[in-house]
């Protein structure tokens, strides 16, 4: 797998490996292109680390996984994240094309974080400690958040 350059792998203060920088990074600016497996929703994988593409996604009918093999399968997530990823199915290729964006300028040693927003029924408890932070990694869209399961709804913080 070839390294992202301006990228090192590290032990995070977020949650388990994540990665910083070793170069600073410019709002917009392209962070890393991601490499990974692609496969269909229906296969015994584990999708840890994986982006979700929905049938329209891809317009192969079924939700398909692109599990991230390189660097940014330790990207954390963050509730105000300094990246976002752009993923789109690429049909010629039949392959995903993944890179991460700066959303805002991220100077070095700083740890590259994505919104993994997560559906409501898979949020899982959050420890971004972004003063944003809603207490779950999940979607923040109402619709989403009616979904948490009961025993994670104490964890959520709505914003003000």
């Amino acid at each position: 797998m070839p390294f992202c350059d301006g990228l090192r792998v590290v032990k995070s203060s977020i949650h388990g490996y994540g990665v910083v920088t070793t170069r600073p990074f410019a709002k917009g600016e392209l962070v890393c292109y991601g490499d990974g497996v692609f496969y269909p929703e229906s296969a015994d994988f584990d999708d840890t680390y994986a982006l979700v593409f929905d049938g329209e996604d891809t317009g192969l009918g079924d939700t398909y996984f692109w599990d991230l093999v390189d660097q940014t399968r330790w990207f954390n997530h963050s509730c105000a994240p300094n990246a976002e990823v752009r993923g789109k199915w690429d049909p010629n290729e039949q392959r995903v094309n993944a890179h991460w964006i700066a959303v805002r300028d991220i100077a070095i040693g700083e740890e590259i974080t994505y919104d993994y927003a997560f559906v409501g029924e898979v949020a899982e408890p959050c420890a971004c400690g972004a003063p944003s932070c809603r207490g779950l990694i999940v979607d923040p869209d109402p619709a989403e958040l009616a979904k948490v399961p009961a025993h994670l709804q104490r964890l959520l913080r709505r914003a003000a």
